[in-house]
């Protein structure tokens, strides 16, 4: 199913999700990888606040490379999310709406995904020259120290991803690895 969805999204905006839909993102959404939550993490730890509202948004596991003349954005691919595991049931618990990356979670990460009724939306890797056509203006917000790994604030017009994990616990690396093997 091909879903368009604004972003910020709303719990209710995402209620019908399911793992396996086809989403077209478009509104604004955040850039995190290891360093940038490892510094998060260390943030809320201090009592201070994020460098961004972490309630309702998007936090696209990605590095990209330098922008082409014109472009607001070089290539943007996900990047392996479970290295940012440790610190995502944290942010899911403090309101994030969902996170796209590549890969799997860990079973904390999917309890958390359910707890928050969120989302773990899977963008095609290497795909990053084609995923950047999808972004139309790039911002470093926070950590700039970090290079590729600053937190970036994107604007996106049908950015595409799928659904792995639903807010009801279905996980698509699950379902369709059993698909296939009946097949």
């Amino acid at each position: 199913m091909n879903i368009h969805l604004n972003v910020p999204m709303t719990k209710e905006a995402a209620s019908s999700l399911a793992a396996g839909d086809y989403v077209y993102l478009t509104g604004t959404i955040y850039t995190a990888r290891d360093a940038a939550h490892k510094r998060m993490d260390e943030t809320l730890d201090r009592g201070e606040e994020l460098p961004f509202e972490i309630k309702g948004n998007i936090i696209y596991y990605m590095g990209p490379s330098p922008a082409r003349e014109g472009r607001p954005i070089g290539s943007a691919g996900p990047t392996t999310a479970s290295r940012m595991d440790k610190y995502t049931p944290r942010l899911l618990d403090m309101g994030m709406g969902a996170m796209i990356g590549k890969g799997k979670r860990s079973q904390e990460v999917s309890e958390a995904i359910v707890r928050n009724k969120s989302f773990y939306f899977a963008a095609v890797g290497g795909a990053g020259a084609i995923l950047s056509k999808c972004i139309l203006f790039s911002e470093v917000i926070a950590y700039e120290d970090l290079g590729t790994e600053a937190i970036r604030k994107l604007e996106i017009k049908d950015f595409p991803v799928i659904v792995v994990m639903d807010s009801k616990g279905n996980n698509l690396y699950d379902t369709a690895v059993k698909k296939y093997c009946t097949l």
